[in-house]
């Protein structure tokens, strides 16, 4: 073990006692922690899921195919905008913010979070003004309706309550996990309800644009006060100031500015594996097909939702094992974990297979069922990535966030061509075959240099011994 983590609960002091074979091949308290933190989440997402296909099952049957495809292009526009305007500063409060909490440095863990909620700040405006822009030049291209414009542009502005990185990895920091999952919650149930009193009331699409800007907007707000909160509680605010100490706020955390522009471009390259897809449809097929796509992707991802849900979870153990030099438990942990989450993964993929047209049939209705065989594509594309979720996070939390960047830039350079050939040349099906040739690329393209990091790593502790 390393030394303790300062802000670690009761429940997370390592204690050591008899452990059967079976007991210790699942790992250590790191593991158990890890997929504990996992299961608070998915506490969260299971009741997430219901409410969002729920959600989306009550606006689909409300609205129809046509209706709810370019419903569901406004909304996945805004997200696409969303990502590629914020930070992923999260992770900057992750990898500079245990060291610092750790040495007992809350003068300087008080200038990260300065600098990263300046991030957030600025990054929300640009990205608000951006949207507004962007869809108003680009909407006619996706279908929308001139007279539904006016309520798409205000609808766009919700990427204002998406930039929220800083509570996030002050949450996954202090493992305050549970608040995540209450929020993730939030904003389905909110949209799930609103959505069911558009219905009754007879209310069209604007209505449902209405209860879906309410519940990002809700969600949002949560997550900002709920992380301040949590800092105020533990007295990590005690002197705070947004005015800072006269140093420029990235001082003492080198390669933070490197850091975070190649953890942002990272994560929008990764739009092209998920938001991107619906646009490419909608752009391509029109907003039918995308209804169809985004209903097979929200369903399979649905299944495998709870093995993707330790992506969050492991990169707090990452930043502290990396901290305290303990490469050889490091790469036990991620073999065992990604074992672990395969094989749930797995059993998602036999489920959606036997389930998966009847599911379609009973959520959404008949005319959504021929989205079932897209569906299946997407399920096990995301099998494949959920065997390798231990590799990206790796990379990043042991500063090779340049290395990881330059993977996904390649690989993301392969895929769109072929995403949209794909859809030309076949169809629907077309966005998931090049889907699972994606997964596959992304796999091997990260499996090769975190091997040859575990390699370097492993052979510095020899030397040293």
């Amino acid at each position: 073990m390393g030394r303790a983590y300062p802000f670690q609960t009761a429940r997370h002091v390592a204690r050591k006692t008899f452990r059967s074979p079976l007991t210790s091949w699942f790992g250590d308290d790191r593991l158990r922690r890890l997929f504990a933190n996992a299961g608070i989440l998915l506490g969260g997402k299971t009741v997430n899921a219901i409410a969002g296909l729920a959600g989306l099952a009550i606006a689909a049957r409300a609205l129809g195919v046509e209706q709810f495809g370019i419903l569901v292009l406004i909304h996945t526009f805004t997200q696409t905008i969303g990502e590629i305007a914020k930070f992923q500063s999260w992770q900057a409060v992750l990898r500079y913010g245990t060291p610092a909490l750790n040495d007992g440095r809350i003068g300087d863990f008080q200038r990260l979070l300065r600098f990263t909620a300046h991030l957030d700040g600025w990054s929300a405006i640009a990205g608000t003004f951006l949207s507004v822009a962007v869809a108003w030049a680009l909407g006619p291209s996706f279908d929308w309706p001139a007279e539904l414009m006016p309520a798409a542009l205000i609808y766009v502005t919700s990427v204002l309550f998406m930039v929220q990185a800083t509570p996030t990895g002050i949450l996954r920091l202090i493992d305050r996990f549970d608040i995540l999952s209450v929020q993730s919650t939030l904003g389905a149930i909110i949209r799930m309800v609103g959505g069911g009193i558009a219905w009754v009331m007879g209310g069209g699409i604007v209505a449902f644009l209405v209860a879906w800007y309410i519940a990002t907007a809700v969600a949002g707000i949560y997550l900002i006060a709920k992380g301040w909160s949590e800092l105020r509680k533990r007295g990590l605010l005690d002197g705070y100031s947004w005015r800072g100490d006269g140093k420029p706020m990235s001082h003492g955390f080198d390669g933070v500015w490197s850091f975070v522009w190649s953890t942002n471009l990272s994560s929008t390259l990764e739009l092209a594996y998920t938001h991107i897809g619906t646009l490419a449809v909608g752009w391509m097929l029109g907003p039918r097909d995308a209804a169809l796509f985004r209903i097979a992707r929200q369903l399979g991802e649905a299944l495998a939702k709870p093995a993707k849900l330790l992506i969050p979870a492991i990169y707090p153990e990452l930043s502290r094992m990396i901290e305290a030099r303990q490469f050889g438990e490091m790469r036990s942990l991620i073999q065992r974990s990604a074992l672990l989450a395969g094989a749930g993964a797995m059993l998602a993929l036999v489920i959606c297979w036997f389930i998966g047209e009847i599911g379609l049939r009973l959520i959404v209705g008949e005319e959504f069922v021929p989205a079932w065989p897209v569906m299946m594509w997407l399920v096990a594309a995301a099998v494949v990535g959920i065997w390798s979720f231990p590799l990206e996070p790796v990379m990043v939390s042991a500063g090779e966030a340049h290395k990881a960047l330059m993977v996904r830039i390649w690989t993301t350079a392969v895929y769109i061509p072929i995403l949209l050939a794909c859809i030309h040349w076949f169809g629907l099906i077309g966005a998931g075959w090049a889907r699972m040739f994606s997964a596959i690329l992304v796999l091997v393209a990260f499996l090769v240099p975190v091997v040859r990091w575990f390699r370097q790593r492993m052979a510095e502790e020899r030397n040293k011994a």
